[in-house]
């Protein structure tokens, strides 16, 4: 499990996931008190609806790359061997959480201003994650000497 050595870049992964899946409390696109429903207003029917299937798809496929680069993928927690259960399984219930995990931040988190949002990506993100780059790539040169 990567979640151990690369904690830092864990936690700037899941932060730019809910950002790129437009979740809340990065949601500004179509925030109620930004715009009327933003550009969902101009779309009716089933267009409307897959906006929503597309967003949904996408924090599936988020939640998967997190469970896949940092949780092991399809490997058991804690090296359990049982014969019967099927690598999928694991990895479904991973996925499973991390989607639950978007879905509660929704309801728990609040919505950011605009330019909070960008100086938190911009001031403290980006700094952290080159930060973490040059870390990574100083004990990756350290381990090979």
């Amino acid at each position: 499990w990567f979640i151990i050595p690369q904690f830092i870049g864990f936690l700037i992964f899941v932060v730019a996931g809910v950002a790129v899946t437009h979740r809340h409390p990065f949601d500004q696109p179509e925030a109620e008190q930004e715009l009327a429903e933003g550009y969902h207003v101009e779309y009716g029917g089933m267009k409307w609806g897959m906006f929503f299937v597309a967003e949904y798809v996408n924090v599936v496929l988020i939640s998967a790359l997190i469970v896949t680069l940092f949780f092991g993928g399809w490997l058991a927690p804690f090296n359990l061997e049982i014969p019967f259960v099927p690598p999928v399984f694991w990895f479904v219930i991973k996925t499973a959480f991390f989607v639950m995990m978007f879905v509660l931040a929704r309801g728990s988190l609040m919505r950011p201003r605009y330019d909070q949002v960008m100086n938190f990506g911009w001031k403290i993100c980006l700094p952290l994650a080159l930060v973490n780059l040059l870390v990574t790539g100083a004990v990756i040169l350290m381990n090979q000497a």
